[in-house]
């Protein structure tokens, strides 16, 4: 049994999101654990996403909305909500993306009894009307994940599935940078030579929209380079080893 009073904060980006926000929010409130804060900064949206969450804010004190003063990323975003987070564990969602109700329940089980500080866990694909796509990802039973790993990118790591002890790092922020600031973020932990554990069961739902920029698959692969040379500086000959490796990967993973 877990101690149900530990706190979790919830950290989540938002951007012209009212039409999937109070599904992502239902499935937060749908948690067989109650005890969580659910920061969510605004980017300035041109939609109706602040006023929605302003009301969700009115009618749960667990909800808590922060809005940039210019439209700065996803990176800023989240950023902001965490210097606001107060929990023992920092867990991410996006805006369109869902949890199955024991989410929280069993990732916080298995690192309070694994003394695990950074976990991440199985998710399956659903398309923008909650459609499942037949298509799990990270289930091809790795047990963990290092530094090293994670620069060949062994597993994906969604955002939305990882969960971290916050007193196990000095700084949880992201890099600013519009793209892949999450696969940034994770490089940076596990360089303190912690490794992200998996739980091989599925708990989230990620979802497909045809405009998502992380869909845009040549986007992808120089967000990837990027983030080898200027963000890791990694020397030539070892960013083009790890980008073949990323490349396979994305090729050919099932």
């Amino acid at each position: 049994m877990i101690n149900k009073s530990v706190l979790v904060s919830i950290v989540t980006p938002a951007f012209n999101s009212s039409e999937f926000i109070i599904y992502t929010y239902e499935s937060i409130k749908s948690q067989s654990i109650s005890n969580w804060e659910l920061l969510i900064t605004d980017d300035c949206s041109s939609d109706n996403t602040l006023n929605v969450l302003k009301k969700l804010s009115e009618t749960d004190n667990r909800v808590k909305v922060f809005k940039n003063k210019i439209n700065s990323g996803a990176a800023v975003s989240r950023n902001n909500s965490i210097s606001h987070s107060k929990g023992k564990y920092i867990a991410f969602i996006d805006s369109d993306d869902l949890w199955l109700p024991s989410k929280l329940e069993t990732q916080i089980e298995f690192m309070e009894n694994n003394l695990v500080d950074f976990s991440f866990t199985s998710y399956e694909l659903v398309d923008s009307n909650g459609f499942l796509l037949n298509k799990i990802v990270d289930c091809h039973g790795i047990k963990s994940v290092s530094y090293d790993d994670m620069l060949r990118k062994k597993a994906t790591l969604g955002c939305s599935t990882v969960m971290l002890r916050r007193t196990a790092f000095d700084d949880i922020s992201m890099p600013l940078i519009r793209t892949g600031q999450d696969y940034g973020l994770w490089l940076k932990l596990l360089k303190t030579g912690v490794n992200a554990y998996l739980i091989p069961d599925v708990l989230t739902q990620y979802r497909i929209l045809p405009d998502s920029i992380s869909r845009n698959k040549m986007k992808k692969a120089k967000r990837q380079w990027q983030i080898y040379r200027e963000i890791e500086k990694l020397p030539l000959l070892k960013s083009i080893e790890c980008f073949c490796f990323y490349a396979w990967r994305a090729v050919f993973r099932k």
